[in-house]
C-alpha cells in the first residue's frame, strides 16, 4: 500500500498515464479481433452437394430451369430447402410432376455428398469451413478447432503468469504481441486443418498473455482514484474492437486476407517496442512496473523508473523527494515480502488467500462459459452476423462506460454480482422465448452481452484488487487459466443442442447466477483501498479513502475455514 505515496510523489496521475493508456490501446482493441474472427472467418455459408447436371455445364439441359434441376437432383431439408449434405443417387424425374408429393422419394434414394459441396459466396468469398470442406459429416471439426484455440488461451494464462513475475511485464507484452502476429500470420499459409489449429493455438498462447499483462500493467501504474476509470477505458476499448471487426470483416471477405489484417498490426507494435525498449534511456518512457521491480528487489531500477514518470507528468520536485532511502523506508514491508519467496503454494495456504482465490474461480469459470457460450454463436441468433456482431460491440461499450457510475452507487462486489445474475436471467429468457419472436430473442442476448460487458469490466478490477503484489499476477495467471477452461466449455456444451436443445441455455443462465449468489457470500468490497502490497495487508490495516478522510479496512477473513 505505500506504493501508492510513492507514486504521488511522482505526480500522481498524470501525462504519463496518459501515454501508457494510449500506447497500450492498440494491443487492446485487437485483442477481440483474434477472439471473436472465426465469427467470420469460419462462417458456414449456405452449401448443398456438388452435382454432374448442376455443376457440370457439359451436362445442363436447356429446357429445364436451375429449380427444376436443383428439385430433380437435390432432395429438401429439414426447413425444406436443399439438402446440405445428401444427394439423389438419380435425377427423380418424377418430382416435376406437379401432382407428385415429397413422399415419392425415398432416403435410399439418397447418398452423401461423394463429390465435394457448391457454396454460397454471395456473404463470404472464401472462409476456413469453404476451405476445408468442414460441414455435414465433419462439422464438428469447427468447435473443436474453437476448443483447441481457448485451450491455448488457457495453457498460456498459467504459464504467462508466471514467466511475468519471474522476468518482468513489460518484456512479456512486446514478446506475446510478436507471438500473436506470427502465428496468426502463419496460419493464412496452413496447408490443412490439423496446422492450422495448431498456429491458431499459438496464437492463443500469447494472447493470453496480451490480455494477462495489459491490465495488470495498467493497474499497477494507476492511484486508487483513478484505477477504475483507466480500467473502464481499456474495456471501452475492447468493446470498440468488438465492433471494429464486424466492419474489417464486412470489407474483407475472403479469411485469409482478414486473417493478415489483424495480424500485422500487433507485428508493428511488437517491433516498435523493442526497439523502444533496446534503444537510448531517454526514448524508452514507458517503464517497467515499479511495484514489480521493488517485490522482486530491484530498487535502483524501480527508482529510475519512478523519476522518469515523475519526470513526464512534470513534477520537478521528485528528484530531490524521491531517493533510495525514501523507497526504502516506504517499501519496508514490502522488502521483506520479497525475501520471503512467495509462491503459487500461498494462494491456498493462507486462509484469507484461500477464501479469496477459490470464489474467484467459481466467478471466473462462470463468466467465461456463459460468455462465449452466447458470442461465439452467432449465426443462430440471425443471418446478419455483421450488424449482430457490431450491435453486441455497441452495447458492450455502453455497458462497460456505465462501470464506473455503477461503482459510485453500488461498490465492486454489487456491482459484479448483479450484473453476472442479471446476465444469467437474460440468457434463460432468451431460451424461454418462441422462435418466432425473434426480435424478443435477440433483444434478450443483446441485453445480456451489455451485462456481460459490465461484469467482464468489473471482474478485471476487482480481481486485482484482491491479491497481494506478490500473488497478482500468478493469481490472475490462475484465474484465467481457469475462466479460459469454462471458455472451453461453452462450444463443447452446444454440441449437445441437438440432442437436449434446452441444456445449453439453461447452464450459460443458471450458473452465472448461482455464482454471483457466492460472490456474495464470501468476498469483501475492495472500492477505496490501495492495492495490497504485501499478503500482510490482507490481514488488516488502516488505509486513506479517496474522500480525503481516513477509514479503517479491516478485512476478518483469516478466520474462514
Amino acid at each position: 500500500m505505500a506504493f501508492e505515496e510513492l507514486l504521488e510523489r511522482a505526480g500522481g496521475m498524470g501525462l504519463f498515464q496518459v501515454l501508457q493508456v494510449a500506447t497500450l490501446l492498440l494491443p487492446t482493441i485487437f485483442t477481440p479481433f483474434h477472439m471473436l474472427l472465426e465469427n467470420f472467418s469460419a462462417a458456414i455459408p449456405d452449401h448443398r452437394c456438388w452435382t454432374h447436371m448442376l455443376d457440370n455445364g457439359s451436362e445442363t439441359s436447356a429446357n429445364l430451369t436451375y429449380e427444376a434441376l436443383l428439385a430433380v437432383s437435390i432432395p429438401p431439408g429439414p426447413d425444406q430447402q436443399p439438402h446440405p449434405c445428401r444427394r439423389f443417387r438419380q435425377p427423380q424425374w418424377q418430382l416435376l410432376d406437379p401432382n407428385t408429393t415429397a413422399a415419392n422419394w425415398s432416403e435410399a434414394a439418397t447418398e452423401p455428398c461423394v463429390d465435394g459441396w457448391v457454396y454460397d459466396h454471395s456473404t463470404f468469398t472464401a472462409t476456413v469451413v469453404t476451405k476445408w470442406n468442414l460441414v455435414c459429416d465433419s462439422q464438428g471439426l469447427k468447435p473443436m478447432g474453437q476448443s483447441i484455440y481457448m485451450a491455448g488461451i488457457l495453457v498460456g494464462s498459467f504459464i504467462w503468469g508466471l514467466l511475468s513475475y519471474r522476468l518482468g511485464r513489460k518484456p512479456m507484452l512486446s514478446w506475446c504481441c510478436l507471438q500473436v502476429a506470427v502465428a496468426g500470420t502463419g496460419t493464412t499459409f496452413a496447408p490443412n486443418f490439423l496446422i492450422y489449429c495448431g498456429l491458431r493455438f499459438l496464437s492463443a498462447f500469447g494472447l493470453a498473455g496480451i490480455i494477462l499483462v495489459l491490465s495488470t500493467l495498467i493497474a499497477e501504474w494507476t492511484t486508487t482514484r483513478r484505477r477504475a476509470v483507466t480500467m473502464m477505458i481499456l474495456g471501452c476499448t475492447y468493446s470498440t474492437g468488438q465492433m471494429a471487426v464486424a466492419g474489417l470483416a464486412f470489407i474483407l471477405r475472403d479469411w485469409q486476407d482478414l486473417q493478415l489484417a489483424t495480424s500485422m498490426p500487433l507485428l508493428a507494435f511488437s517491433l516498435v517496442s523493442w526497439s523502444v525498449r533496446f534503444g537510448a534511456s531517454s526514448r524508452r518512457w514507458l517503464p517497467e512496473s515499479a511495484r514489480w521491480l521493488i517485490i522482486t528487489g530491484q530498487p535502483d531500477r524501480a527508482l529510475q523508473e519512478l523519476k522518469k514518470v515523475a519526470r513526464i507528468n512534470g513534477h520537478k520536485e521528485a528528484r530531490k523527494t524521491l531517493t533510495i532511502e525514501v523507497l526504502m523506508s516506504s517499501m519496508k514491508e514490502e522488502a521483506v515480502s520479497a525475501r520471503a519467496h512467495t509462491s503459487v503454494l500461498d494462494l491456498i495456504r493462507m486462509p484469507a488467500l484461500r477464501r479469496r482465490i477459490c470464489t474467484m474461480l467459481v466467478v471466473n469459470f462462470s463468466v467465461q462459459l456463459s460468455y462465449y457460450g452466447l458470442v461465439l454463436d452467432l449465426q443462430s441468433l440471425g443471418r446478419d452476423i455483421f450488424l449482430l456482431q457490431a450491435l453486441f460491440g455497441a452495447v458492450d461499450f455502453l455497458g462497460r462506460a456505465t462501470t464506473v457510475l455503477l461503482f459510485r452507487f453500488l461498490g465492486r462486489r454489487m456491482t459484479q454480482a448483479g450484473s453476472l445474475s442479471l446476465a444469467g436471467f437474460c440468457i434463460l429468457a432468451n431460451a424461454l422465448m418462441p422462435q418466432d419472436l425473434q426480435s424478443w430473442r435477440v433483444a434478450f442476448a443483446v441485453l445480456g452481452k451489455g451485462c456481460f460487458g459490465i461484469s467482464l469490466t468489473c471482474l478485471t478490477i476487482y480481481r486485482t484488487e484482491l491479491f497481494p503484489t506478490p500473488l497478482r499476477m500468478t493469481a490472475e495467471g490462475f484465474l484465467q487459466s481457469v475462466g479460459r477452461l469454462g471458455a472451453m466449455m461453452g462450444p463443447l456444451i452446444r454440441m449437445a443442442r441437438q440432442a437436449l436443445p434446452l441444456l445449453p441455455p439453461l447452464c450459460y443462465g443458471i450458473i452465472p447466477v448461482a455464482s454471483s449468489l457466492v460472490l456474495l457470500l464470501f468476498l469483501p468490497e475492495t472500492q477505496d483501498l490501495p492495492l495490497p502490497d504485501t499478503i500482510w495487508d490482507l490481514q488488516g490495516r488502516r488505509s486513506d479513502a479517496t474522500g480525503g478522510h481516513r477509514q479503517e479496512a479491516v478485512i476478518m477473513e483469516s478466520t474462514w475455514l
